[in-house]
């Protein structure tokens, strides 16, 4: 009976612990939503994005992507941001969407204008930049090359050396 007693203690323990570590992980994880005034942005494809994503200015998180939705009218993509109250852009700022390394998820990069006018909460950033799809430059490269190989040697010319 005795041992039952300290082994249920113990394993109090270990779930306390577990649960502070986890809660620790979350807090510094930077998971957490930004709160603050939202903007919109519209995009070609937002590839890689999803609600959650970091908005980030100077490499340094500075909101949330709050909502994903296909313009029914246009087939676009549009986009909120929830960016922090401090953060005021100006109205000629511009967003793009970037990949976090080869195999990170993408993230959202803000870019401030010079324009003295500011974006209001609920504005929308008017210039924006998809997501560049690696794996269709790598296709252009490697059967671009392969398509002047082949130009060349219908023109007469000599193929090029190994």
């Amino acid at each position: 009976m005795k041992r039952n007693v300290i082994e249920t203690i113990m394993g109090g323990v270990v779930l306390v612990l577990a649960i502070g570590f986890l809660a620790f992980a979350y807090s510094r994880s930077g998971l957490t939503s930004v709160s603050g005034y939202e903007v919109g942005a519209t995009f070609n494809r937002v590839d890689g994005v999803n609600v959650g994503a970091d908005v980030r200015m100077s490499g340094i998180k500075i909101g949330t992507v709050t909502e994903l939705k296909l313009d029914t009218e246009t087939f676009l993509a549009k986009m909120r941001l929830s960016l922090q109250d401090d953060v005021r852009l100006p109205a000629d700022s511009s967003v793009k969407i970037l990949s976090d390394g080869l195999l990170g998820g993408n993230y959202v990069l803000v870019e401030p204008g010079g324009d003295e006018t500011l974006i209001e909460p609920g504005g929308e950033i008017t210039s924006t930049q998809d997501p560049v799809n690696i794996i269709e430059l790598v296709s252009k490269y490697i059967f671009g090359s392969g398509e002047k190989a082949k130009e060349g040697a219908a023109a007469g010319e000599a193929p090029p050396a190994p």
